[in-house]
C-alpha cells in the first residue's frame, strides 16, 4: 500500500471519498451509506437521504455531476440516470 499522509485524519462527510463503487438503483437500502453520488449519464435520481424516511427526486441531474448528499437508498422507481458511482 502506498504511503498515505492522511491516514491518521478522521473521515467525515466533507472529506474526500476513500471508496468508490458502482450503484444500481434498487428499491432497498444500499449496503453502505454514501457521502456523494457521481452521475455518469444524466437524468432524474430518486433517493432516500440518510436522515429521512421519504424519497426525494433530483430532476435533470447532468452527466458528470456529483450530488453531495448522504444517501441510504437510490430507488429504481423514479430514477432515469445511469452509470452511477457511490462515493463513501
Amino acid at each position: 500500500m502506498q504511503n498515505d499522509p492522511f491516514e491518521y485524519l478522521s473521515d467525515g462527510p466533507s472529506t474526500p471519498a476513500t471508496q468508490c463503487f458502482a450503484v444500481v438503483p434498487d428499491d432497498a437500502d444500499l449496503e453502505k451509506v454514501i457521502k456523494a453520488l457521481y452521475v455518469g449519464r444524466g437524468g432524474d435520481i430518486a433517493i432516500i437521504p440518510l436522515a429521512q424516511e421519504s424519497s426525494v427526486i433530483f430532476r435533470n441531474v447532468p452527466s458528470g455531476g456529483i450530488l453531495a448528499v448522504r444517501v441510504r437508498a437510490i430507488l429504481a422507481t423514479g430514477t432515469t440516470a445511469s452509470d452511477l458511482v457511490g462515493l463513501a
